[in-house]
């Protein structure tokens, strides 16, 4: 029937105890949820929302002006080809006039650490609420850098059937399974040996609610479980 409304539908698998946060998000965003099948590990979350119906007229006009671009570009490209020549045999003879720079022993050899003491982003960040838009923009911008934080242990659980290696969700402060503020922190597939424990008195085991100086990579941000992945460095005890 041409009045049937038509769904899309998208399956979200969250760790448990972020269940609440993933299904307000994904319902801000329109969809509906059908289905929760609570797991020993993880919770699955089926969710649905109608689709909206294509602008086919507006689709059509934009086809035309790409078109109408791409004739343009075209044409562009063919009058430049000679001058981008003249430059580029310019900038050739200009730099091989100039000396080979050297590094100065000024120059950093290590990337920066970001804390909450070097940075004020990163601070607001730790006491921001875990869906907000300051997680994806700050792991978006520093991917591949490296955090420290003072945080615990707020959950962790066998990662699949194996039962050497966890999924850790950490919390900055001291306050571990009842952490409230904060992004949902998280090391994925890892082992103890992973966490590279160090400090005084090393442990033999960690457990929930243990507290200590984390120092990690940025991964990501993931918008749908608002979950903030981290790729474990070193693990001081305090």
């Amino acid at each position: 029937m041409a009045d049937e409304i038509k769904y899309e539908y998208k399956t979200v698998q969250t760790v448990r105890g972020t269940d609440g946060l993933v299904i307000s998000k994904m319902q801000k965003d329109g969809w509906e949820l059908v289905e929760q099948l609570p797991g020993r590990l993880r919770t699955t979350l089926n969710f649905r929302r109608p689709k909206k119906p294509l602008p086919w007229r507006l689709i059509g006009a934009g086809a035309a002006v790409l078109v109408v671009l791409a004739a343009i570009i075209g044409t562009g490209v063919a009058l430049s080809d000679g001058d981008e020549e003249r430059d580029a045999s310019a900038r050739s003879t200009a730099t091989s006039e100039k000396p080979s720079a050297t590094p100065t022993a000024d120059e950093p050899t290590a990337a920066e650490v970001i804390t909450a003491q070097n940075n004020p982003k990163f601070a607001a960040l730790l006491k921001a609420d875990p869906c907000d838009e300051a997680n994806v923009n700050f792991a978006t911008k520093h991917e591949g850098q490296v955090v420290a934080f003072d945080g615990s242990i707020r959950h962790m659980a066998s990662y699949g059937d194996d039962r050497t290696r966890y999924d850790f969700l950490l919390g900055p402060g001291d306050k571990g399974p009842q952490t409230t503020d904060g992004p949902n922190f998280k090391y994925e597939d890892v082992n103890t040996g992973n966490l590279h424990l160090t400090g005084r008195q090393v442990p033999a085991t960690v457990a929930v609610g243990d507290k200590f100086r984390f120092v990690a990579e940025v991964v990501e941000f993931n918008t749908v479980q608002c979950v903030f992945r981290l790729a474990p460095v070193s693990t001081e005890t305090r």
